[in-house]
């Protein structure tokens, strides 16, 4: 489908939905795709002539999570500065539209204290790092290892008047880590797989009365990351869920 001009692609239960440019046959589309497969049944419809452009902003939402609300910056007008995180959408993962953000968001107001040090590992926007700067922490390293994220995680710093608090440092978790050790917290919202490599040196770097908040865990993973916590030596001390996502919050058992 790309090949025969296709500018974009989702799926919608057993179909494929495609657009085309405004000058495209597409006749001639459904025609070349046909060729790939001759059982091929195509519907075209026209667009509404929309502004994409802006239309794609109906779908970012501001989100209340306890004392902190997420929102993009055409939302925020109006809201408290100290409780209001605005994250700027672009490449860099986290918005607060993923239930893996909203749950990290909701457990960190049980475990942020003031003057905390906090490592974000896999901190993509920095959302997760702003929030922990506006619930009090001191000292926030927002660790990403995709450079693409590096430039939104700066933006959104500063866009939050948080620079004086939150650094944001480009490379390994694994790398960075020890080297900001020890910190009180750690929030690390990843695949389920990257986060029981990363218990070890998690346990390493924490401070004695440390806390981590685990997320990017289906819920279908939580019996087999809790006998990761388990035998690593950690309690479950809270756990949220929503939708088929699982997040946990834990200490030194």
């Amino acid at each position: 489908m790309f090949a025969a001009g296709a500018e974009g692609l989702h799926e919608s239960g057993d179909a494929l939905v495609t657009h085309l440019p405004e000058s495209a046959d597409a006749q001639s589309f459904v025609n070349a795709v046909r060729r790939a497969d001759p059982a091929l049944d195509a519907t075209l419809e026209p667009l509404d002539n929309t502004d994409w452009s802006e239309k794609w902003k109906e779908r970012i939402t501001a989100h209340a999570l306890g004392a902190l609300t997420v929102c993009p910056p055409w939302l925020a007008e109006g809201r408290d500065p100290a409780t209001t995180i605005v994250i700027e959408p672009a490449m860099a993962f986290g918005t607060g539209e993923h239930p893996t953000t909203r749950g990290v968001v909701r457990l960190m107001q049980g475990a942020i204290r003031a003057g905390d040090s906090v490592a974000d590992l896999g901190s993509g926007s920095a959302v997760l790092a702003i929030a922990a700067a506006k619930l009090g922490a001191a000292r926030v390293y927002a660790i990403e290892i995709d450079p693409d994220a590096t430039g939104n995680a700066e933006e959104n710093i500063a866009r939050n008047g948080v620079g004086d608090r939150v650094a944001a440092l480009e490379g390994d978790a694994a790398v960075f880590l020890p080297l900001v050790a020890p910190v009180r917290v750690i929030l690390a919202n990843i695949i389920s797989s990257v986060l029981v490599d990363l218990l070890p040196l998690m346990a390493m770097t924490l401070a004695d009365d440390g806390v981590i908040i685990l997320s990017g865990i289906l819920r279908d993973e939580r019996e087999r990351m809790l006998e990761a916590l388990v035998a690593g030596g950690w309690r479950i001390d809270a756990e949220d869920a929503e939708d088929q996502w699982w997040s946990v919050r834990a200490v030194r058992a």
